[in-house]
């Protein structure tokens, strides 16, 4: 009874969970604009999305400043997790409490200091602006994601390999960088999605004629939300799904794999 309880509870939680996006994907396939009412099913809101370029030129700005973003992000996180690992004491206390600081920092908090920086020092709001700031609010992460890989690899290793002639950067590539790879996955997957899905931080930040994807959708918000945009949505869960699942099956150990 107990177990029947504690699935049944499991199938409440993953419902409350996917289940908003469910409703999304079939309603991709809607026939109708509104979204309370089934009206037959078609794939015209597919073919819609590859014809608006509103959508597809905000959704190629959100990708590409995702894909810059993660890529800066993830090895500034990286190189700072490695420095991090290796103080003493109380100086990578403090260095962690500062690592703290914009993860637990409120996204408008965040959003409207970035804004007022970059006016002090006289920047345009544009792509390079929101790139910025998506770099400099996602690395924390990254940071995160990598140092518990870290603690879990030998200590011993890098100081055997460097007894034994190594140098620092050798030792770096061969033996530090492959023990933490599945951390680093991880990090630059979750800067990735964080990066995609900011509105905030991308709405006070951007200008020039540069809109992200979310703050694209925020502005039909008034007019009425084109159902392209499900279909697009649809799209990109798909697309971030299979990449996790890649990402897992990369990083398993080997024995695992075998086992599976």
């Amino acid at each position: 009874m107990v177990k029947k309880l504690q699935k049944f509870y499991l199938f409440l939680v993953f419902a409350f969970l996917y289940a908003p996006i469910l409703f999304l994907m079939v309603f991709s396939f809607n026939n109708s604009k509104l979204k309370t009412s089934w009206n037959g099913f078609t794939f015209k809101w597919y073919g819609e999305l590859f014809r608006n370029s509103e959508i597809l030129s905000s959704f190629y700005n959100s990708l590409m400043v995702a894909v810059l973003a993660t890529i800066f992000a993830t090895l500034l996180g990286t190189f700072a997790a490695i420095g991090i690992y290796y103080m003493k004491n109380w100086k990578k206390s403090i260095a962690l409490n500062i690592n703290y600081i914009p993860v637990l920092n409120p996204d408008i908090v965040t959003a409207i200091s970035l804004m007022v920086l970059f006016k002090v020092v006289s920047m345009e709001n544009g792509f390079l602006t929101v790139l910025i700031s998506h770099i400099m609010f996602t690395t924390p992460y990254v940071v995160l994601a990598v140092l518990p890989k870290l603690k879990q690899m030998s200590i011993s290793l890098p100081e055997a390999a460097m007894d034994l002639g190594a140098t620092p950067m050798y030792t770096l590539r061969k033996i530090i960088i492959p023990e933490i790879k599945p951390g680093i996955f991880s990090g630059a997957i979750l800067a990735f999605t964080l990066s995609l899905d900011d509105f905030v931080v991308s709405y006070f930040t951007t200008g020039n004629g540069f809109k992200t994807l979310s703050v694209t959708i925020f502005g039909m918000a008034k007019r009425g939300i084109n159902p392209a945009i499900n279909a697009l949505s649809t799209l990109m869960f798909l697309g971030i799904l299979i990449l996790l699942l890649l990402v897992y099956r990369t990083s398993k150990d080997p024995d695992e794999k075998r086992r599976i």
